[in-house]
């Protein structure tokens, strides 16, 4: 089956406990590995400010999943988004060739040496 490689960041609501959390995150997760997708990368961003305020909350806690799966998975995960009360906002995005050379490359640390400088 075509897998293409996808990116999907979302923001819970600020007024979830640790466990709470981690039962939102557990559940996103397996969202996707029940549907056949392969989670090539899992972040943590943790609370973050907003930009700007979103159900009157000026924070976040920010989780990333990176995943390859067939392309009719994103509608049946960001439905799952839109049922959750406790997600504020949600974005999945389809990662071409360069994303995803840059995503690992960034996974791998390469992204934070830099190349000497030639004159």
């Amino acid at each position: 089956m075509f897998q293409n490689q996808y990116e999907t960041v979302f923001i819970l609501t600020p007024v979830l406990s640790e466990a709470q959390i981690k039962d939102a995150v557990d559940k996103f997760k397996s969202v996707l590995t029940d549907n056949g997708a392969e989670i090539l990368n899992d972040e943590v961003w943790g609370l973050k400010k907003l930009a700007y305020p979103i159900q009157h909350k000026t924070t976040g806690y920010y989780q990333l999943f990176e995943f390859k799966a067939a392309p009719t998975l994103v509608a049946t995960l960001e439905t799952e988004y839109k049922r959750d009360e406790r997600i504020m906002r949600f974005f999945t995005t389809k990662l071409d060739k360069h994303a995803a050379a840059y995503s690992a490359r960034r996974k791998s640390g390469a992204s934070k040496t830099k190349a000497p400088v030639t004159e």
